[in-house]
């Protein structure tokens, strides 16, 4: 189950990466970049911070796969998925669960402190978002008034103090995971957002 939610994570955030650029009438080959960048940015920094390289899609060619089959989706049911926008939010919230989950068991890996597996879990879950609003000439998600890479932070958090009770882990995973997606469904939901400052 923890592999199947990471490719569908992997889809959705390369489906929301070339949605994106779609929106912003870039060609083909614009669109397959924000696509991959969308869906591996976040891995790829945080393999090269912690000195793992090749970085992971490198060695694993399914994710190679996975994104050209979510950009030829994108391609061909365009003007279907801008109507499914809802289940996209959905399966992006998922991904974010299972990537702050990815980032955190790579650095407990390597032997890194809880603050900073905590950072790599949020990381991996946010920075292809935020290179892909960079390129698409946008302000990143995670530094608007939505609530987006604070719920990984308080996924991670969940993380480690159930990990303190030596939890099985896959009721860690599924806990935390579900922390992590409850919370965004719920600040989406209730408009729950971090407060702006106001120019003085």
């Amino acid at each position: 189950m923890f592999n199947l939610l990471d490719i569908i994570g992997t889809i959705a955030f390369a489906l929301s990466g070339a949605l994106t650029a779609m929106n912003k009438k870039l060609d083909l080959f614009g669109v397959f970049i924000i696509a991959f960048v969308t869906a591996v940015g976040g891995g790829t920094l945080r393999d090269v911070m912690i000195g793992r390289t090749p970085v992971g899609w490198m060695l694993d060619l399914k994710y190679v796969y996975v994104i050209c089959f979510a950009f030829v989706l994108a391609i061909v049911f365009r003007k279907k998925f801008e109507k499914l926008r809802t289940s996209l939010f959905l399966f992006d919230t998922i991904g974010l669960g299972v990537f702050t989950l990815i980032g955190l068991e790579k650095g407990i890996n390597v032997g890194l402190h809880p603050t900073i597996c905590i950072a790599l879990g949020t990381m991996t879950a946010c920075f292809g978002g935020v290179i892909r609003d960079i390129l698409c000439a946008e302000i990143p998600v995670i530094f608007r008034k939505e609530i987006y890479a604070t719920i990984c932070i308080l996924g991670g958090m969940v993380f480690f103090l159930l990990k303190s009770f030596n939890l099985d882990n896959d009721i860690l995973y599924l806990i935390t995971s579900l922390v992590i997606i409850s919370v965004r469904l719920m600040a989406v939901k209730f408009k729950w957002y971090l407060p702006t400052l106001e120019k003085i």
